[in-house]
């Protein structure tokens, strides 16, 4: 029960970073795409690589590795978010951005995966 404690805890800081990150985004560059919800999403897949290799060198318990990735990084990403932001610019007629937007999150989400991955074992060795 206490691992459910903190997965809940972490997710409920994940969704407030996700929001809090949407709000600045689309302050910072405009509603016409949806920079938020790629950052999150691409800041997740990086994380989530780096996290879990750090996480498995180091030993961290169990219960931390789920709160980090299960609750933090599953509040903090979202593919539904991604799902209706780009099914909004089907439907408002700008397929090419919808495109662009499928091909950034897909393709920047594997390049964030593995440089999370690198990135972990520049820290904690091959």
């Amino acid at each position: 029960m206490e691992r459910f404690f903190w997965i809940c805890l972490a997710g409920a800081a994940g969704t407030g970073a996700r929001y809090l990150i949407t709000l600045w985004a689309t302050q910072r560059f405009g509603p016409a795409f949806p920079v938020g919800t790629l950052l999150v999403n691409l800041t997740g897949c990086f994380l989530i690589a780096f996290l879990v290799q750090l996480g498995l060198s180091w030993a961290w318990s169990p219960t931390l590795r789920a709160a980090l990735t299960i609750g933090f990084l599953g509040g903090l990403t979202t593919y539904s978010s991604f799902n209706y932001d780009t099914s909004l610019l089907l439907r408002d007629g700008v397929t090419t951005t919808a495109m662009v937007n499928v091909g950034a999150t897909l393709c920047g989400g594997l390049a964030a995966g593995w440089l999370g991955l690198i990135a972990s074992r520049q820290v904690v060795g091959p």
